[in-house]
């Protein structure tokens, strides 16, 4: 591990204790809301609500010495409200990325890989049918080589689902991809596509099941090495801490098409601080 590395790890706790303490000062969530009516908020990408969601992913099997790889995406969400028919929904992706050895020797590396940022423009006051446009962002933020790419990215991002009130399904998708608008000595150019259609069932009482698999292209890839389609799903939960929902979520995935020193398996485990306005 380096020591621009090291740095970066003794950082990590706490960066996680300043998100979650700044979060906590945001207000208390309405009381009107049941728990069925929150984790349908949680399900909906361009949904009028602040949120610091902390996803863990472990994915198994990774390299030519298949180890585990861990990735801890921290994604705060925050609406800015433009007028009475439209808001701005601003999301965040700030990975924290253990990155196992790939040859004997070489040593695992942990810091910060590439940050994303999206910003969808979405109605304020939707139907039926749920909509985002915008564009998303890749800034070179890796603190190591091994953890991302020191070009920069931009590309489009598009939301569509589908929330009907009494209806205890949420299905949708959600898109984008990012090519790098700037150059490298070192790192290949940027051209990633990302799909990630989501069907929830509500229970009463805030359960549900959830399948929200992530399937990804990098078109500069070989033909083997381009796809990477995982299928899988899980259980989600909200729980209340004091006034303050808490979403919760645990999924597995398979990937059926992988690179060839990509994942085998995925567990995702998912904790949402959630402030409704």
């Amino acid at each position: 591990m380096t020591a621009r590395a090291v740095r970066h790890e003794t950082r990590a706790p706490a960066l996680l204790a300043a998100l979650a303490a700044s979060a906590l000062c945001i207000g208390p969530a309405r009381a009107e809301l049941s728990s069925e009516d929150l984790a349908k908020l949680a399900q909906n990408p361009v949904g009028n609500l602040v949120s610091v969601p902390f996803q863990n992913n472990t994915n198994f099997d990774v390299g030519p010495l298949e180890k585990t790889q861990n990735v801890l995406n921290i994604q705060p969400v925050y609406p800015i409200h433009v007028n009475e028919e439209w808001n701005v929904i601003t999301r965040t992706i700030i990975p924290l990325l253990w990155q196992p050895e790939f040859v004997p020797g070489q040593g695992s590396t942990f810091g910060l890989s590439d940050i994303q940022f999206s910003a969808f423009l979405s109605p304020a006051n939707p139907g039926e049918w749920i909509w985002g446009m915008g564009a998303i962002a890749q800034l070179p933020t890796n603190t190591d080589d091994v953890l991302g790419n020191d070009r920069w990215g931009l590309g489009p991002a598009g939301v569509l689902l589908r929330m009907k009130k009494g209806d205890p399904w949420v299905f949708g998708a959600l898109v984008n991809n990012v090519w790098s608008v700037s150059g490298s000595s070192s790192d290949p150019p940027i051209n990633q596509f990302l799909l990630q259609p989501f069907v929830n069932y509500n229970f009463p009482g805030g359960t549900y099941l959830a399948s929200a698999p992530i399937i990804t292209a990098n078109w500069e890839a070989d033909g083997g090495d381009v796809w990477t389609v995982p299928l899988g799903g899980g259980v989600g939960r909200i729980f209340h801490v004091g006034r303050l929902p808490v979403n919760t979520q645990v999924s597995a995935f398979y990937n059926f098409a992988t690179p060839e020193y990509g994942a085998k398996w995925q567990l995702r485990v998912q904790v949402q601080l959630m402030f409704p306005k």
